[in-house]
């Protein structure tokens, strides 16, 4: 393979299927250079990927630049068409598999897995340029005339199975909101032992009645504009607003006394499910400034509304769609302002918005 330009790759050699692919670790400033991606200049039929959704490229990058000593990429996997050697360093079986995979720098390199990663790296790369002799993995198939580089993509992706919200909130020791909602869940004896933690959807059967990502969601929004940077005092505020809520909701703690299982309260009524909770945490943000005494005064009309599902005069069209709950945020906006409305707060903007669509008063 001389008298020809190539690229050298320390790989280690393996087999899937009786075919021979090779596991190396690639540079990142080598990343946007070798695999160039331009999925204008390729038809449907070659495309190994869906399109790159460029809205999620700058989101990925940040995380990259963000957490530099924390952050963690898996393995691009690329096909490869084109001259493609391995050169074992030894002959014998411990050391036939490691070697030096020469690949000719015309090669043709289709990415099956990790387009929007290797975007990512190219635009963290140009804020974090130390960041470019770090590596990440890279696994090379040989796919001459990339023949199989679609069906590459399509079983690399037939059991992906992406983890439940509740699951991703629970596994998260980086985002702040992450971290509250399960020092709140902790402390908070309102939703002691009602929490589901890994699932975001509860069985007919189950004894919880809220799941981790609802708690998450509604308590991101109670806390958006809380002008403190103490975790204490966030938790603090977040378990008072969340037990004097609970004070006010006569289904809870019927759940919590055993009087009712938490099936019966969600089949029957809304007031436990993620669209209530996050209206909730909405309308609590105005709420949170004021003192103890007047948080419990204004949230007392909460005892006062009707949740029951078999109310669809009020809650159809808002909290629910043909009679089951939504999680839109439109559903959101319209629910919170029902509780606004009987709490006597004034509508946002955004509110305001949502109800004139809604065509009522």
């Amino acid at each position: 393979m001389s008298n020809r330009f190539e690229y050298l790759f320390p790989a280690i050699q393996g087999v899937q299927a009786q075919r021979e692919y090779y596991v190396s670790m690639c540079p990142m400033r080598l990343i946007p250079k070798i695999f160039l991606f331009n999925e204008d200049e390729l038809v449907p039929e070659l495309r190994a990927q869906r399109q790159l959704n460029r809205s999620r490229v700058p989101e990925i990058a940040r995380y990259m630049s963000s957490n530099p000593e924390s952050y963690v990429f898996s393995a691009i996997t690329a096909s490869v068409d084109g001259d493609v050697s391995f050169e074992p360093l030894s002959k014998h079986d411990d050391g036939g598999r490691i070697g030096v995979l020469r690949i000719a720098m015309d090669a043709r390199f289709i990415i099956n897995d990790g387009q929007h990663r290797r975007a990512a790296i190219e635009m963290a790369l140009r804020d974090r340029p130390e960041l470019a002799d770090e590596t990440i993995s890279v696994v090379f198939f040989l796919d001459p005339k990339l023949e199989r580089c679609q069906q590459m993509f399509a079983d690399l992706n037939r059991y992906a199975v992406r983890p439940s919200s509740s699951l991703g909130v629970l596994y998260d020791s980086r985002d702040e909101f992450a971290l509250l909602t399960k020092r709140l869940v902790a402390n908070s004896p309102v939703f002691k032992d009602l929490v589901e933690l890994e699932r975001t959807k509860l069985s007919a059967r189950s004894r919880r009645l809220f799941t981790l990502s609802a708690i998450h969601h509604a308590t991101s929004a109670l806390l958006h504009r809380v002008e403190t940077d103490d975790v204490h005092e966030r938790v603090e505020k977040a378990v008072e607003f969340w037990e004097t809520v609970a004070e006010n909701m006569d289904e809870w703690q019927l759940v919590r006394d055993g009087k009712i299982t938490a099936g019966e309260v969600r089949q029957d009524y809304i007031n436990s499910h993620a669209v209530v909770l996050q209206a909730l945490g909405r309308t609590g943000q105005t709420l949170l400034v004021q003192t103890r005494a007047a948080l419990r005064q204004r949230l007392g009309p909460l005892s006062k509304i009707d949740w029951r599902r078999s109310n669809t005069s009020l809650w159809e069209g808002r909290a629910m769609v043909g009679g089951r709950v939504s999680k839109a945020q439109q559903a959101v906006l319209l629910t919170t302002n029902v509780i606004k409305k009987h709490l006597g707060l004034d509508l946002s903007p955004e509110e305001r918005r949502a109800e004139d669509a809604l065509g009522t008063d």
